[in-house]
């Protein structure tokens, strides 16, 4: 069964191919024109991707984008976009976007995004029979259901957040290199900025500290981070 993916696009030439590419490939996919329609879809449906236009009709897609994570979406978030500045690139992830797309590209890098995206996203079969769990301080890393609980309450984290985190407690304590989390969480299809790090960085911390986590992130200059217990202070 292929993957639910939803394409928001508001111009029909250019949504056509991209349906029709995606659906070769053998998703499901939904296509929307609008950035109420996505949210209101996304509500009430499963949806592994969504691949995102930023000029639509009747919002700024970089709104829909935080609006979607603001509902809950934890599923990979792709903008497709004619702003190619790395400024838009960052505020772009700052909203919780998964990766960026500047127009105009090629089908088959457009496909090899969203194979990458996917993969990374969805938890695949050996992952969902482990069900390997991390534990750090007091949180719960499920592996497998790819989900965060401190305590009795899930802490929601985009996909990259979740990669980032799950790779910092597996190496609890010690230093990951930034060269690192940028080769296993955005892997060889990754061309932007490493201020994708620090960006998603940004936001996990964040959400570890707005949830109470005695866990943190801590930069080590000139290296990488490493996830540590704000009670291990001496």
């Amino acid at each position: 069964m292929g993957h639910q993916v939803v394409l928001v696009e508001d111009e029909e030439d250019i949504a056509f191919p991209l349906v029709r590419t995606l659906q070769r490939e053998g998703h499901v996919v939904t296509w929307l024109d609008s950035g109420a329609r996505v949210l209101e879809h996304v509500a009430q449906h499963e949806v592994d991707l969504v691949i995102l236009d930023l000029g639509l009709p009747d919002m700024d897609g970089l709104d829909v984008c935080r609006a979607l994570r603001d509902q809950g979406f934890s599923g990979g978030i792709m903008i497709v976009t004619a702003r190619a500045g790395e400024l838009d690139r960052v505020v772009g992830l700052d909203y919780g976007a998964d990766d960026y797309l500047s127009k105009p590209f090629g089908l088959a890098e457009l496909q090899a995004r969203v194979r990458a995206l996917l993969r990374r996203s969805l938890p695949s079969r050996a992952a969902l029979t482990a069900h390997s769990t991390l534990q750090a301080a007091g949180l719960r890393i499920d592996e497998g259901a790819r989900r965060v609980r401190l305590d009795d309450d899930e802490i929601a984290l985009t996909t990259k957040e979740f990669d980032v985190l799950a790779l910092l407690a597996s190496h609890r304590d010690q230093v990951v290199s930034r060269e690192h989390l940028m080769t296993e969480v955005w892997d060889q299809n990754w061309f932007g900025s490493t201020k994708t790090l620090d960006v998603t960085i940004g936001r996990l911390r964040q959400k570890l500290e707005d949830a109470g986590a005695t866990d943190r992130v801590v930069a080590v200059r000139g290296v990488g981070f490493r996830l540590e217990s704000s009670t291990d202070d001496a």
